[in-house]
């Protein structure tokens, strides 16, 4: 086997995941900008959930918000629902893991409010749940998955917005949610602050 050849494949393959997932998502992804701008100039907060490394896109994603991404503004109100060790293993004790984003959810939720869903796979019960609860309170939802958006593609509502990531290795799609992320912040930012960098 030759490494080196093997480790450039990594480069080609996650450019081209990112030049298709460009053409299918940019029309969706700048809805989502939108809908996060329209909810947090009107005292929307913004909820987000993932498991493994999609907890960490949405922590990431959340930090982006109340901290700042690239430029100084006021901080924006989000919270990312995996992080809290206690709730998570209070509710996962008392409850089972399925439910710690769905209590979170109808705890923290209100209607006019977005919830992030972060799947890769589209089949994470605990994050399938957290979006019913979502539509219960009228919230809508911007959900991230990859490959054919698995359950939660047709949990989704008309009115939620799908960003699903042509591809079904979890790394390239991972790679893409980053970016994905990354570009809903630098839109809301581009919005609240003029021309972007």
């Amino acid at each position: 086997m030759d490494l080196t050849a093997h480790m450039h494949a990594h480069f080609m393959d996650s450019a081209q995941s990112l030049q298709e997932s460009a053409q299918e998502l940019t029309e969706p992804l700048t809805a989502a900008v939108e809908l996060l701008f329209a909810t947090l100039t009107n005292n929307g907060k913004i909820l987000a959930c993932g498991n493994g490394g999609s907890a960490a896109d949405a922590q990431h994603f959340i930090a982006e918000l109340v901290g700042r991404f690239e430029r100084e503004r006021l901080p924006l109100a989000g919270i990312a629902l995996n992080t809290d060790t206690s709730i998570l293993t209070a509710v996962g004790n008392d409850y089972g893991y399925d439910a710690v984003f769905e209590r979170q959810v109808s705890a923290l939720g209100q209607t006019g409010d977005i919830l992030v869903a972060i799947s890769t796979s589209g089949n994470s019960e605990n994050v399938l749940r957290a979006i019913q609860v979502a539509h219960e309170r009228d919230m809508v939802v911007i959900a991230l998955t990859g490959n054919d958006g698995g359950k939660i593609a047709s949990a989704l509502a008309s009115t939620d917005i799908h960003l699903c990531v042509p591809h079904h290795r979890t790394m390239r799609i991972q790679e893409v949610h980053i970016v994905l992320l990354h570009a809903m912040c630098d839109g809301i930012d581009t919005l609240l602050l003029g021309e972007p960098l």
